[in-house]
């Protein structure tokens, strides 16, 4: 086996943007990938007919809109078109009725009553310092703010939304804050939560919630076209279960977990720092369902039809109970679910009489259950008839996720709870996060800093770390077309 400049494991979009930094730089790069497509979190693929594509994990994309290694590399320009929802998320109510995060912030704030003037405080000014506050949240370790105002909004709105309802009096915008902060995936209220709840809320009103035209698939397919521009190699069908099986390189990145690291690695790594990994904390799981159906989600609020994403939990302080006693390992009758219907935005991922509809329920690490049913329950529940709609239907447990994607450990999609301190110190206290006491090695996985989300940075600043350390380059490579 020959050598090459470096090895990544793992084609996740970290493992693909850290491939994109190297070869940029002018490396030698070679990705091995266990799986037969390259994508991690970013598959489509045929499940029920060879027309209708799903995403089997990430559907929307917020961070990819958003974050500074996607602005640079310019996914539009590339042939990704970003389709942005008019109706970002939406929350259904009982009665039929439903909060709507509209793109349109002055649309959002007239459907709030008497809360739209809270709301617009609330959001605007961070909508108007959009770029800073995802600069803020998405930079290396220990920033220094490049908009200290937008620090500073994002500082003093957190803490008051994590102590439950914040400004806000009626049911509707309660919800709309509970819905998106439960996408930390853990208990709630709590201060990550509020950073969560500010940092994609405020989204929605700037760059938005977009949706792949095609599938998130394109955004993996954009990546791999640039990397093998500059002439990197993908391997695909390629399980590595050993760090001797790679080529000699002089820098290795793992697009990994920490307890994929504790395999790859074994023995190799100093006591003290696999002590402290197998200290790192998983968080709840996600249990996916892929369904095929004939028609539109029927929603009893017909407003939800046009949203990107659908939060089903109900009233705040249901939301908030279902998730932390999620947290604590406990299932809950009617967990938090998540809904998108793809076609709803991009008409070309229908054919007549066919449409995928992407599900994720809210469950205990490592939930062994299948969730197409409780799933399918609580969509009836808010869109009576859908189960008449449904064609075809696949459920992975939190059990199984790791199948698809080895990072999800127990069904964990965040490659670790979003504790406020793992958010901060992950995997482990260290100046440098992503290097490891072996020589060369590197953690580049949502395990590592900023975290969960397709953003690409966990890899772009690995990369860069790299690039300082292995091979004196300090000049981060620009990723633009």
């Amino acid at each position: 086996m020959g050598s090459v400049d470096a090895v990544i494991v793992g084609t996740g979009p970290n493992g693909l943007a850290a491939a994109v930094t190297l070869a940029r730089a002018g490396l030698a790069v070679e990705l091995y990938e266990q799986h037969d497509t390259i994508g991690g979190g970013l598959r489509t693929v045929s499940l029920f007919d060879p027309d209708v594509r799903h995403d089997v994990c990430s559907a929307v994309h917020p961070m990819a809109a958003a974050s500074p290694f996607f602005r640079e590399f310019g996914l539009q320009e590339r042939g990704v078109e970003l389709i942005r929802p008019e109706i970002a998320y939406a929350h259904p109510l009982p009665g039929g009725r439903a909060a709507l995060a509209a793109a349109d912030l002055d649309r959002t704030c007239a459907g709030l009553g008497a809360d739209g003037e809270r709301w617009r405080r609330l959001m605007a000014p961070l909508v108007a310092r959009g770029h800073g506050v995802v600069d803020l949240i998405m930079s290396a370790p220990r920033p220094r703010p490049s908009d200290p105002v937008a620090a500073a909004l994002f500082a003093l709105r957190a803490p008051r939304l994590a102590v439950g309802s914040g400004p806000f009096a009626g049911q509707e915008a309660r919800a709309l804050l509970a819905g998106v902060a439960a996408h930390l995936v853990g208990p709630l209220p709590s201060l990550a939560g509020a950073a969560v709840a500010l940092l994609l809320g405020h989204l929605a009103h700037g760059t938005g919630w977009p949706l792949p035209r095609g599938g998130s698939g394109r955004i993996a397919d954009a990546l791999a076209a640039d990397i093998r521009a500059h002439g990197g190699v993908l391997h695909t069908g390629r399980r590595i279960t050993d760090l001797a099986e790679l080529p000699r390189a002089k820098a290795v990145l793992l697009d990994v977990a920490p307890k994929g690291l504790l395999a790859l690695a074994g023995d190799r790594l100093p006591h003290r720092y696999r002590r402290a990994l197998g200290r790192f904390r998983y968080g709840p799981g996600a249990a996916k369902v892929d369904f095929l159906v004939s028609e539109p989600v029927p929603w009893a609020a017909p407003e939800v039809a046009a949203a990107g994403t659908v939060h089903l939990g109900g009233t705040q302080e249901e939301v908030f109970r279902a998730e932390t006693a999620t947290a604590r390992g406990r299932r809950v009758a009617e967990p938090f679910v998540l809904v998108v219907d793809p076609a709803a935005v991009d008409p070309s991922r229908a054919i007549p009489g066919k449409r995928p509809v992407w599900a994720y329920a809210h469950v205990p690490n490592g939930d062994p259950r299948d969730p197409v049913d409780i799933v399918r329950r609580r969509i009836e529940a808010y869109a009576p008839g859908f189960t008449d709609t449904i064609i075809a239907a696949r459920g992975v447990p939190a059990a199984r996720m790791e199948d698809h994607n080895p990072n999800y450990v127990g069904g964990d999609i965040s490659a670790g709870a979003m504790t406020l301190r793992q958010a901060l110190l992950r995997p482990t206290p260290r100046l440098d996060p992503y290097r490891t006491p072996l020589p060369g090695v590197y953690l580049c996985s949502a395990s590592t800093p900023p975290g969960p989300g397709v953003h690409g940075m966990s890899g772009h600043l690995a990369a860069l770390s790299a690039l300082r350390r292995e091979f004196g380059v300090r000049t981060p490579p620009s990723p633009s077309p």
